[in-house]
C-alpha cells in the first residue's frame, strides 16, 4: 500500500513525488551542477542532458560527467535518445547499473541532428519501434522507465494518444508531454488541451511541459490540464527561482551573486578550473539578462579568468 500524504503528489511506481516542479532535461545545461542548484531551490525530480545511447555503448570519455549524479539529486532520470531499439535497450542496461530511480527514453527532442535521424521526436513516427523500446525493458530492468514526448512530428501527424497507450501497454511508468509537434519546435503556443486529453486518456502519471514561463502559468497548467506534476525547461535556465515559486525581479542582487557563486565553485569542483569557466559563461549570461549592462561591463564579467576575477567584478555589479 502506497503512503498518503500531503505532500506527495503521485507516485512512478513506488517511487513517490512530492509536490512541485520538475526540471526538464536541457542539453548542454541540466549537468550535476545545474541540478544541484535548482535542487536547493526546490526542484522535486529532475532529469540529465540528453545522452545518446551510442555514446553510453562506446563508453565515451566524458560519459560519467553525463550519467553520474550525487545523491542529493534524486529522485533523477537519466535520458537517453537514439533511432535504434537495440541500443536503446543495451544502453538502458548499462545505465541501470548507476541506479537511477528511472531510465527515460527520449521522444521529444525536435533538433534535426537528432530528429533528422530518427531519433527523439523522430521515433514518434515509429509506434513499433516505440513498444518494442518500452516492452522490453520494462520486464528486463525493475527500474521505471519513462518518458519525454512532444504531441507528433507536425501538425498532420499528431499521434500523442496512440504513443501514449502504447507506452502505458507496454509498461512504461509516466509521460511528460510537451504540448507541441516536432515541426513546432519551440515556436507557436503550447496546446495544452493536448495534455489533458492524454491524462485522460490513459492511468499512469503524466507531467505537462510547454509554455510554463512565469509562476502564475503552473496553477494555470494544472487547473488546465489536470496533469499530476507540472515541469519547467527553459525558464529555469533564466529564472532558477521559478522553482521556490519567485519572480526574477523579486531576485536581490545578493541573493544573485550568492547563487553564481555556489554554482561556479561547484562546477570547478565537478570539471576543473579552466573547463567551469567556459562552460559556466553561459549560465552567468543567463543570470546577467534582466540587467541592462552596458556591452563592455558584460563582456568582461562572461570573460574572467579565474572565479576570483569573477566574484571581485561582481562585488562591484
Amino acid at each position: 500500500m502506497l503512503e498518503k500524504s500531503k505532500d506527495i503528489a503521485f507516485y512512478i511506481h513506488d517511487i513517490p513525488i512530492k509536490k512541485g516542479l520538475i526540471l526538464a532535461p536541457i542539453d548542454g545545461f541540466t549537468d550535476s551542477p545545474f541540478r544541484r542548484i535548482i535542487k536547493g531551490l526546490g526542484a522535486v525530480m529532475m532529469y540529465t542532458e540528453f545522452i545518446n545511447a551510442i555514446d553510453i555503448l562506446n563508453h565515451k570519455d566524458d560519459i560519467d560527467k553525463k550519467t553520474n549524479f550525487h545523491e542529493s539529486e534524486r529522485p533523477i532520470a537519466i535520458q537517453i535518445f537514439d533511432n535504434d531499439p537495440e541500443r536503446i535497450i543495451q544502453a538502458a542496461l548499462l545505465i541501470d547499473k548507476n541506479h537511477p530511480d528511472f531510465i527515460d527514453i527520449n521522444l521529444g527532442c525536435s533538433t534535426k541532428r537528432v530528429a533528422g535521424r530518427g531519433a527523439g521526436a523522430g521515433l514518434l513516427q515509429e509506434p513499433k519501434k516505440i513498444a518494442t523500446i518500452f516492452h522490453r525493458l520494462s520486464k528486463q530492468v525493475t527500474t521505471p522507465i519513462t518518458t519525454k514526448m512532444r504531441l507528433g512530428w507536425d501538425s498532420n501527424s499528431k499521434n500523442y494518444i496512440k504513443i501514449a497507450k502504447i507506452i502505458e501497454d507496454n509498461g512504461g511508468a509516466m509521460i511528460a508531454v510537451h504540448a507541441r509537434s516536432k515541426e513546432d519546435g519551440f515556436h507557436g503556443k503550447a496546446e495544452w488541451d493536448a495534455i489533458a486529453e492524454i491524462k485522460s486518456r490513459i492511468s499512469i502519471p503524466v507531467i505537462g511541459n510547454g509554455d510554463v514561463k512565469k509562476v502564475r502559468d503552473i496553477d494555470k497548467m494544472y487547473n488546465q490540464t489536470k496533469c499530476d506534476g507540472v515541469m519547467v525547461g527553459r525558464a529555469a535556465i533564466d529564472n532558477p527561482w521559478i522553482f521556490c515559486l519567485r519572480y526574477r525581479d523579486s531576485i536581490s542582487k545578493f541573493e544573485l551573486k550568492s547563487l553564481i557563486q555556489r554554482h561556479i565553485l561547484s562546477m570547478i569542483d565537478f570539471y576543473g578550473n579552466q573547463k567551469a569557466l567556459l562552460l559556466f559563461r553561459k549560465y552567468l549570461n543567463a543570470y546577467l539578462k534582466p540587467y541592462d549592462l552596458n556591452r563592455e561591463v558584460r563582456k568582461e564579467l562572461l570573460s574572467c579568468s579565474s572565479h576570483k576575477a569573477l566574484l571581485e567584478k561582481l562585488n562591484n555589479f
